[in-house]
């Protein structure tokens, strides 16, 4: 049995399986040293409509937004404009005297100047100070409250000089946390280059890689393309919602770095294929394949290790942007060490092992995304599969 009837075998039944308690429909795609071995799509992009997944539906890609943008930015770092150990504040001015909160035992709160700069490579590698909006400190408090209607009052530059003035969570370099490091990151690439995010890897990565439905906003001839997203409640019930849609309207002015983009299975498919193949992909070379290195390993210490605890990154690392399988035993990983990739809130996945020439884009719009059970289980299969 070939390896594309293994895959068609296990991972159809599989992703069937998820529909039936998860998204209302999905897509995946699997390519292996250039060749397709599955590609997919199941179930409906619309409930009400039976409007069916097809291979050209729209997905919000939230977070899998941010492997671009650390490819964009290390662009430019191969251009020399900027080197990783970089105080960022020699960049961005409004980041030039940075703040921290500190708490002591009782809980009281206070303010200091940072010990050190933030570097550059804290923005890649989310150990800059920044979070993400929340309720828990108060630089989330804060950071919410700038956060809250940016994408329809503040363009990226605008956004990001706002959140400079919101003191960090932490000293730079010292902990790991998720957060807003990857727009600020997208504040920089218009710094050094000079055009708007969306501008620039329109011109560097999109059109080169032949990716025509990848977008921060969603235009006409894709409306009629997006993919649903549902709320699924902890009894099933299915609820369409877009709430969170103002931000991909075409008057809206923040581009995030962060989770902006609206992308289609292919064209992110020709993205991952883009990294598996060192660098190089349809003629055009994006990346050099030692710079792909460096950003597929861990860059993070024990303690951020230790800080970088999810459930289902067990035995990874974290590198410029990506997650970086470290040791696949502690997670009970069929994968190859040095695997990286992201996901996206809504349920999207990529996973890309330059060893093995393997790209794995699975798409689905469903919150929450069950992540943690959907995601291990089609790599375990994918990789399973492979002869």
């Amino acid at each position: 049995m070939t390896t594309k009837h293994r895959l068609a075998e296990r991972l159809t039944p599989l992703l069937k399986t998820f529909l039936e308690k998860g998204p209302a429909g999905c897509a995946c795609i699997v390519v292996h040293k250039g060749d397709i071995l599955y590609q997919e799509t199941l179930g409906y992009a619309d409930v009400e409509s039976k409007k069916e997944i097809a291979a050209d539906t729209i997905y919000r890609i939230y977070s899998m937004t941010k492997v671009v943008t650390c490819v964009a930015a290390l662009k430019l770092y191969e251009k020399g404009l900027f080197l990783l150990n970089d105080p960022l504040g020699d960049y961005l001015t409004e980041f030039q005297s940075p703040q921290v909160y500190s708490y002591n035992e009782l809980g009281a709160k206070t303010t200091a100047s940072a010990v050190r700069p933030i570097r550059i490579k804290d923005l890649f590698t989310m150990t800059s100070g920044l979070t993400y909006g929340g309720d828990n400190t108060e630089t989330e408090r804060q950071t919410r409250a700038i956060m809250e209607n940016a994408a329809e009052t503040k363009d990226t530059r605008t956004a990001v000089k706002a959140l400079a003035t919101v003191p960090l969570a932490f000293e730079p370099g010292t902990r790991w946390k998720y957060g807003l490091s990857h727009d600020v990151l997208a504040a920089l690439i218009e710094a050094l280059s000079g055009q708007t995010f969306g501008e620039y890897v329109q011109k560097e990565i999109f059109d080169p890689l032949g990716m025509k439905d990848t977008s921060f906003r969603l235009k006409e001839d894709m409306r009629d393309r997006l993919c649903t997203m549902y709320n699924r409640s902890a009894d099933g019930i299915m609820t369409p919602t877009s709430r969170l849609d103002t931000c991909y309207q075409p008057d809206c002015k923040l581009e995030s770095g962060g989770a902006g983009l609206l992308s289609t299975i292919g064209d992110y498919s020709f993205f991952a294929q883009m990294l598996s193949n060192g660098g190089k992909w349809n003629g055009t070379q994006i990346l050099s394949p030692k710079t792909i290195q460096l950003m597929s390993a861990n860059h993070l210490n024990p303690q951020q290790l230790r800080d970088f605890d999810w459930q289902q990154m067990s035995g990874y690392g974290y590198g410029l942007g990506v997650r970086v399988l470290l040791d696949p035993a502690a997670g009970g990983n069929n994968g190859s060490i040095g695997e990286f990739g992201w996901a996206g809130m809504a349920g999207s996945y990529v996973l890309i092992d330059p060893k093995e020439e393997l790209t794995i884009v699975y798409m689905q719009q469903l919150l929450p995304s069950q992540e943690p059970f959907i995601h291990p289980r089609i790599r375990s299969v994918v990789y399973g599969a492979l002869a």
